[in-house]
């Protein structure tokens, strides 16, 4: 049936685009490698150094889920041209819609990982540290901020990220005035970079018993980790800590000593901290982290050829800047300021269904090169 012969050839047209995606992701040498890792995790003495032992599970993981997301999409075009063939041999039009969604369910997913292989940035297969802050607005835009944070962590989760909760501050009344996210896993930057900007809310106010509209805002900032194989020098004369106690949502403590550290770069005003880890020295650790990676995000962004030339406060975003706006009444849209991308489902992007922006970006500034 031509209707069936149609579909099939938009398919087929696709074949070639699959076989480079494999090239593209280096499955070969993925597999290599997952081999090589393997061979440690069974040496006798694996386990004798924690640190690595679970960076090298963690790699093997990563490596295997590409390969696996790879075979899945495969399988997805040939059980794709399978259902075509025999719904062709049968002279079914009932199935043709069926057959088409499938194909349109590739082809969505094929551009999707064909994206992937554009994060070639020097960092952007690095974790990545997402800051939030709250404008101005008092408990709207604190709640706002607590909303964001929740839908980042729901698109971590659903990626098999392991998200964690490093630093935050709780509202004066509900939500978060900061917050600050670690995302781990491949191309976790790579990704979560395109979404570092002011974020922009409209809706009827929970907090307004009159239900009058509200505009909030919230900041985003994004920052590769930065791992021990990177060499950061930082004068220790440059930095002031603060030890103090930790704090749970509601006010409850996490625990009764001041085991949370706040680590401050005097000469640009940058402020990392970590109040999460059980331990001072451990908390100590990751804000020396956080501070390293944000001034790598610095000095790449601002082109700079060393950390020292770095100057002023770098830790506020303008208002009015916003690169995405979420709105909940009179209608409902997620709409990209920057690539013109828009979701009117609401409820599922705030549910971390992001996917759509990320890529809309990704194929923007790959088109400009």
């Amino acid at each position: 049936m031509v209707q069936y012969e149609e579909l099939r050839l938009s398919l087929l047209d696709h074949e070639e685009k699959l076989g480079q995606l494999k090239i593209s992701l280096g499955l070969d040498k993925a597999a290599e490698e997952i081999a090589e890792l393997e061979k440690q995790q069974a040496e006798p003495a694996f386990w004798d150094d924690i640190a690595n032992s679970q960076k090298v599970v963690q790699r093997t993981a990563q490596l295997k889920n590409k390969i696996t997301s790879y075979e899945s999409l495969k399988g997805e075009y040939e059980d794709a041209l399978t259902m075509i063939e025999l719904a062709d041999e049968e002279g079914d039009l009932d199935l043709f819609d069926e057959c088409k969604e499938s194909v349109d369910s590739f082809v969505t997913k094929l551009d999707s990982m064909t994206l992937s292989t554009l994060l070639t940035g020097e960092y952007d297969s690095k974790n990545a540290i997402l800051t939030f802050h709250a404008g101005a607005g008092g408990t709207e835009a604190q709640d706002w901020n607590q909303m964001l944070v929740r839908m980042y962590e729901h698109w971590g989760e659903k990626h098999g990220f392991k998200v964690s909760l490093i630093d935050f501050l709780d509202g004066d009344e509900a939500g978060l005035k900061s917050a600050v996210l670690l995302i781990e896993g491949e191309n976790a930057y790579g990704y979560m970079k395109s979404e570092m900007g002011v974020h922009r809310l409209v809706r009827i106010s929970p907090f307004d018993a009159s239900g009058r509209r509200h505009t909030s805002f919230a900041s985003l900032e994004v920052m590769p980790e930065i791992d021990d194989t990177v060499e950061v020098q930082i004068n220790p004369d440059d930095i002031k800590i603060d030890y103090y106690r930790a704090s749970g949502a509601g006010g409850q403590k996490v625990n009764k000593t001041s085991s949370a550290v706040r680590i401050t770069h005097i000469p640009t005003g940058i402020v990392c901290a970590s109040q999460v880890e059980r331990s001072q020295f451990q908390n100590r650790d990751v804000a020396m982290k956080m501070l390293k990676s944000k001034l790598i995000e610095i000095k790449e962004r601002e082109h700079l050829d060393k950390i020292e030339d770095i100057k002023g406060e770098q830790r506020e975003i303008a208002w009015g800047s916003q690169i995405r706006s979420y709105v909940f009444m009179p209608y409902t849209l997620a709409k990209d300021h920057r690539t013109g991308f828009e979701i009117g489902n609401i409820n599922a992007v705030m549910d971390g269904d992001i996917d759509g922006f990320i890529n809309a970006y990704l194929q923007m500034e790959a088109n400009k090169d």
